[in-house]
């Protein structure tokens, strides 16, 4: 499965605890389809003492589903998540140009259909 998302990139982190938070990828794992991202999943681990390293508690980053994330900057390319803002935008604004008349327009057609409904008699049933 090809990955839109490559070491380096910023990403925004669109589920889970810190959702909204942005970060760099660190670490790609394709296989999983995961990625661990700087300053994101922080996770606290006890480590026991060695010879070579001294205990005590560590606290390292864990992968975060690909799914779970959206690419801020990389290749220059927009994001998904940016084109639909992007669009949304453009639609409010072009909403807001609407002249007054035509608005009125479709308030007086919405009442007089209804009118037509409230003047249709209903039909009794004989038993």
């Amino acid at each position: 499965m090809k990955l839109k998302i490559k070491k380096g990139d910023t990403v925004k982190l669109l589920a889970g605890d810190e959702k909204g938070k942005t970060g760099e990828v660190i670490e790609l794992f394709k296989s999983q389809s995961r990625a661990t991202v700087k300053g994101l999943n922080m996770v606290k681990k006890h480590q026991k003492a060695t010879k070579e390293n001294k205990g005590g508690i560590i606290s390292f980053e864990k992968s975060i589903h690909i799914s779970n994330l959206t690419v801020i900057e990389g290749d220059k390319k927009k994001s998904a998540q940016g084109k639909k803002e992007e669009k949304k935008n453009v639609e409010k604004a072009s909403s807001k140009e609407k002249p007054k008349s035509e608005t009125k327009k479709i308030k007086k057609d919405s009442a007089k259909k209804d009118s037509k409904k409230a003047k249709k008699p209903t039909k009794k049933i004989k038993k």
